[in-house]
């Protein structure tokens, strides 16, 4: 069932650029170490020597190939350049277009690029430009998707338009276990890709809070209370927390830019400010933090 071969990466396995600042060193590292493609998140905002500095704290903990994640809906094309200087495994792509030129850019410097689609449309474009390999994502994904359609329907569609050519396809969207991993192999796929099954873990940046509510609570809901402003079109699936529940029906014309400020926190080296509905984590409330405490 390995990915073995493909991308010179023992498994198939990809951990997600779990965002924002989640998916660290330590975390990447130990997915790397694993043989998986454990997969770093770029800032949202241009931090070219920062990158640098989380990839040279990588590298200081693995010997192994790993990826960098970038959102090109945000500042991006220093955090790419910085990326590419420092010549890691992987350069993963998401909300935005992949075009050639940077595809030629990447191939040059030595690095991969695997863009993550949410529709057919999307993925004819990534193969149209060269791309290494597709992340296919359905829309049960945890993250704010950037399709609505499910993933037993869309994976084999791809799968498909990919036909004989050596282009790895990867399953996401709600896989967390041996059973899916079978399922996504049965529908076509090469590897999975997976992001909250990684949340919990010991070296994950994500506060012990949010952590014991990922084992707490087991029912979700599909959504767009959280982040409407900065993730506008973008529902996605949440945790059924008491603070969800009081807060799903908010009114449609409300968002996170009307909500009070309720402190703030340190986000890749950077203090931001929070509402109650910004970087809400799936459901699970903000108040005022130190560091990466996000309670």
């Amino acid at each position: 069932m390995g990915w073995r071969g493909i991308l010179g990466f023992e498994y198939g396995i990809v951990q997600a650029p779990l965002g924002p600042d989640i998916a660290g060193p330590e975390l990447v590292a130990a997915v790397a170490n694993a043989g998986g493609l454990g997969l770093l998140r770029a800032p949202d905002w241009e931090s070219p020597e920062y990158l640098k500095e989380l990839i040279r704290k990588t590298r200081m903990l693995t010997d192994k190939p790993f990826g960098v994640g970038v959102v090109l809906a945000f500042p991006h094309k220093e955090n790419i350049k910085a990326i590419l200087e420092e010549k890691v495994a992987v350069l993963q792509l998401y909300w935005g277009e992949c075009s050639k030129e940077l595809v030629l850019e990447a191939h040059n410097a030595g690095v991969k690029v695997v863009p993550q689609v949410g529709s057919v449309e999307e993925a004819k474009k990534a193969l149209n430009v060269g791309v290494d390999a597709i992340i296919v994502q359905g829309r049960e994904a945890g993250g704010h998707v950037i399709g609505q359609e499910g993933l037993i329907s869309l994976l084999p569609q791809v799968v498909d338009l990919v036909g004989d050519r050596d282009i790895p396809v990867i399953a996401a969207g709600s896989i967390v276990d041996a059973r899916g991993y079978v399922a996504a192999l049965t529908l076509g796929a090469k590897g999975i890709c997976m992001g909250t099954r990684f949340l919990a873990t010991h070296e994950s940046y994500a506060h012990p809070t949010y952590k014991r509510k990922l084992i707490e609570h087991d029912k979700t809901e599909y959504t767009d209370v959280f982040g409407r402003a900065r993730w506008p079109g973008a529902p996605h699936r949440v945790l059924q927390t008491p603070f969800f529940c009081d807060w799903k029906s908010l009114p449609v014309h409300e968002n996170e830019t009307t909500q009070p400020i309720i402190g703030r926190s340190i986000i890749h080296g950077v203090q931001r400010t929070l509402t109650w509905l910004l970087h809400s984590k799936r459901g699970i409330a903000l108040s005022i933090s130190k560091d990466r405490s996000l309670e």
